[in-house]
Parts: C-alpha cells; structure tokens; sequence
C-alpha cells in the first residue's frame, strides 16, 4: 500500500476517523463528500499472495483519501473500447475501496457495488461505477477493487494444502467480504447504516453478488442484493462454476505453460510476470466451487434454503449476448455451428429458432445466445430465490438504448446495431451517463435519457431503503416462477413476460461450460 499522505496543518474537509485512523477526503463539486482510495485489507503482495485479505495496519497521523487507489493487476484495456475511459495505474498493492456521502448524512441506507468485467478487467475506479449520483439522493455509495485473473481466482493443490482451509481459488471473492466486514465496522462513520446494506453489480459484479449471497462467510453483511446481468447458474453459456478439482487442474496446467516452479518460487515472481491475455481454448481461471466461499454447489444451496434469504432485484439488457454462436455468416453457417454446439439436439434447438435467411439466422443465432447466457441464467437465479426464499424478487430488462455521438466507432461495438448491449444499463441505474464522454466525446445524450436514469436512480436508492423498488414513475411486479413477469425499462415502461420463457429449459438441461475461459495457449 502507499505510505499515507500526513498533513501538516490544518486537514482538508471532510474528515473521518475509521478503525484505521484519520481519513480525509474531498469535496465533489455538487457538495457531496469523496473518499477514494481507502485500503480495506492489507496488500496482498510476496507471502500473501494467494492468502486470505489480512487487515490494514493503523496508521499514523491522517490518510489523505483523494485519489483512486491502484487497480488490480489486468491486461491493459485497448483506449478506443466503447467504455474506455482513461488510463488507470495498475499494481498488485490493490485492495482499496471508495466512499460517496452527502454531507450530515445519518443511517443512510448502503450501496456496495462490485464492477464487472469477466474476473480479469476492471476497477472500483472506472467513472462509469463513481457514486456521487447515488449519494446525491441520501445513500452512501462504496465501490471496490478486488483481485482479478489468476492473483484472484488461481486454484492449486499446492495452495489448497497449505491454506487452513485446504481449498484455494476464491481470493477475490474473500476480498469482497473483507470489504462488506470494513462496511459493517466503518460506515457509519460516513453516516451509513452498518445494518442496511446493498450489496449490487454488474457482469462479473453480478456473478460475485449471487456467490455472496450463497456464501455463509458472508451472512448478515448485507440485507438486499442486485445482480445485473450475470449470474453463476441456471445458464448455458460461460457461466458455470467449476469444481475444486477442476479448478486445481487448470491450475496445474497454468503452471507448466507458464513454466513455473513452486508455488513459493511464483510468489517471488513479479506479478506481471503471471498476468497474459484470455485467448479461447486455454486453462479456466475464475471462480471455483472451493468447498469454503461456497461450501456446496450454487443451485444446491438455494434448493436447501441455506442461501441468505434478502430482497432481490435483478435483471438483464434486451439486446446483450455472450458468446456461443459469435458471428454468423450465414444460414448454412448457424446450422453447422448448431450442429458442433448442440449434437443430436441440433434438431430440437432449430425448431425453437428457426431461420429461413441469412438474416434471420444471425438474429436467432443472437437471440439464442442471449437467452443461453443471460435469460436463462437470471431467471434461474430469481426462481431459485422464489422457491425456497420468504424474500421478494423484482425482475427487469433493460430496453434504452443509447445515444451515441454523430461518427463515433468502436472496435468492440457497432452503435448501429448495438441496441441495449451488455453493461449498457450500468450509467442509468448509477447516474454515470457522462462518463463516457471523460476521454472523448462517444454519446449525445438526450434530456429524455437523463430523466429515465434518475427514475432508474430512485428506483435504486429506493429499494435500497426499503427492500422494495417502487416509486412513483416505477412500479414493480414481484417476480412469481409460476408466471414470470418482468419490468421492462423502455420507451414505454411496461410489465412483460419474461422473453423465451418457452425455450429456456433447453439450455438449463445442457451440460454447464465453466465460466472465465484462462489466458494460455502452449
């Protein structure tokens, strides 16, 4: 960790006194308070690599909180990506979390967000995750780093032997619960209530909300959870847990790829030594069944009721889809890929999208991988809730597209036909919308766009407070599994059936694929 700023003088407003020590932060132009870059475990470098986080050190004197901490170590993001946003410093010494209050706030209600970004990219720092919005309509808002790729989820036997839990793989989602306990000790001191907590995120965020939902480590650090979009069950795409066992022997041959020796030899390595690209067909590296996060499977936890039993909002966008079928050329090509996917039930997956054209084959080729990954998956998740939980689900899909910028491009994303895109919901529901034009100018946002996100927002804040979503532009159906309904977040809103609520037990009958393909290639 970076040593403390210690101030001479008189402290720049607003300041704080953690169970750490003295903090101060900044002042945000709308008046709301900031602390960034705020350790909440130890750095996790040399001989606590691949350890459970370990506390911070008290320090001296006061901690100047007013800049992002270092993100996690990660490929470099390429700067003409659709989210980019600017470059970000990047270090092993990463677990640092951020505070928005408004001044005087007192028992405010909680949101921790986890962002997104497969388990290998992405940062508590992205602008597109800041909370001043949040906390401009009374919650205190936290985001997080927590470690990524193989430094955050790296499963081996070796580490599993000497861990005193004989398991290994979940660093990152210990990281997550060591900053829901600095929460439950510390947030009061920003004028949060400790005993009303959201715990949300989004993509691989949303993953790690439903992990910690079933995680007995982390009972009664939260009392309502958001996932939006993803999920770690119920899904055909790359979304299933893998085993101990697995997760060990991906490990294994992350190892000899990378050619490495011991696992105390790897510590001594530099971190950057260990961290290479994601490229298909390579060793798993992400979240495993390890036997003490998760102690049993996901689905076999919310079947035994042992899940932690709390109001529930989740959902996913129109238009998004990860992986599967990727492009299609044309029709001859989505049956051929059908037939390498899906085997002797080829058949049965054309009769539910069928397509007579080139055209249509690459829109249900899209639609399929859609409902695969992200439909499938989310409904698995509100109806495991429903079935054995006593706390309400609200369901939603998002259906707003964006307003790009005259001529803006993308490698990653084609605005024209982009529609409402995977993450596309994140600046609506955090008020973030203006982050996409902090490098360059990507979006040309209407005033129509900025009042759905602040109904978005209230909608939030809203259940945040109260377990219950509703507000007076947004009323929320609860989700029941018998007959799924939905809020659809477009123009108009609307209640909807679930989409493809007839063709979903296709995918949840497949075998599961593990989720965060690895990086290596021999």
């Amino acid at each position: 960790m970076p040593a403390p700023v210690l101030s001479q003088g008189q402290p720049a407003a607003p300041v704080v006194a953690i169970d750490a020590g003295r903090l101060d932060g900044i002042k945000t132009a709308s008046g709301v308070d900031a602390y960034l870059g705020v350790p909440y475990a130890a750095p996790p470098v040399r001989d606590l690599r691949w350890r459970d986080p370990q506390p911070v050190r008290a320090w001296p004197g006061t901690y100047h909180a007013d800049r992002y901490g270092p993100q996690c170590m990660q490929p470099q993001r390429n700067l003409n990506t659709n989210q980019y946003s600017g470059a970000e410093v990047t270090s092993e010494d990463c677990l640092y979390l951020n505070v928005w209050a408004k001044p005087g706030t007192k028992k405010a209600p909680v949101i921790v967000f986890l962002h997104g970004g497969g388990f290998f990219i992405g940062s508590g720092g992205m602008p597109l995750y800041g909370g001043e919005a949040v906390a401009q309509r009374g919650a205190v808002f936290v985001n997080l780093n927590y470690r990524l790729g193989v430094l955050g989820f790296l499963a081996d036997a070796d580490l599993s032997r000497e861990s005193p839990h004989k398991t290994s793989g979940d660093y990152g989602f210990l990281d997550q619960i060591a900053a829901l306990k600095w929460v439950k000790r510390n947030i009061a001191r920003f004028g949060g209530d400790p005993d009303n907590v959201t715990v949300a995120g989004q993509s691989a965020g949303s993953m790690s909300v439903l992990a910690l939902q079933a995680s007995p480590l982390a009972r009664g650090l939260f009392q309502r959870a958001v996932g939006m979009s993803g999920a770690l069950i119920g899904g055909a795409g790359p979304a299933a847990m893998r085993s101990l066992t697995e997760g060990e022997r991906d490990g294994e041959r992350y190892r000899q790829v990378m050619k490495f020796g011991s696992i105390a030899d790897m510590r001594r390595l530099s971190a950057d030594r260990l961290i290479v690209p994601r490229t298909p067909g390579s060793p798993g590296v992400g979240p495993v069944q390890d036997g003490y996060v998760l102690p049993a499977p996901i689905d076999s936890i919310f079947a035994r009721g042992e899940q932690n039993d709390v109001p529930l909002l989740l959902g996913f966008a129109k238009d998004e889809a990860l992986g599967g079928f990727g492009p299609i050329k044309d029709l001859a090509d989505y049956r051929a890929r059908a037939a390498a996917r899906f085997g002797d039930r080829a058949d049965a997956f054309l009769k539910l999208y069928p397509a007579s054209s080139d055209a249509e084959a690459r829109a249900q080729a899209h639609l399929a991988d859609r409902d695969a990954t992200m439909v499938a998956a989310m409904k698995a998740w509100a109806t495991a809730q429903g079935a054995r939980g006593r706390a309400p689900v609200y369901s939603y899909m998002f259906a707003h597209p964006h307003s790009y910028a005259a001529g803006v491009t993308f490698p990653d994303l084609d605005p024209a036909t982009a529609g409402s895109y995977h993450t596309s919901e994140v600046p609506f529901w955090l008020g973030t919308l203006d982050s996409f034009n902090l490098y360059r100018k990507t979006r040309d946002w209407s005033a129509a766009d900025r009042a759905f996100s602040r109904e978005m927002l209230d909608s939030l804040v809203a259940f945040a407070r109260t377990g219950k979503p509703d507000t007076k532009a947004l009323r929320w159906p609860i989700f029941q599994a018998q007959q799924p309904r939905l809020l659809e977040l477009g123009t108009p809103v609307r209640t909807a059936d679930w989409p493809s609520a007839d063709k979903l037990a296709f995918f949840t009958s497949l075998p599961p694929r593990p989720t965060a393909p690895g990086a290596l290639r021999d």
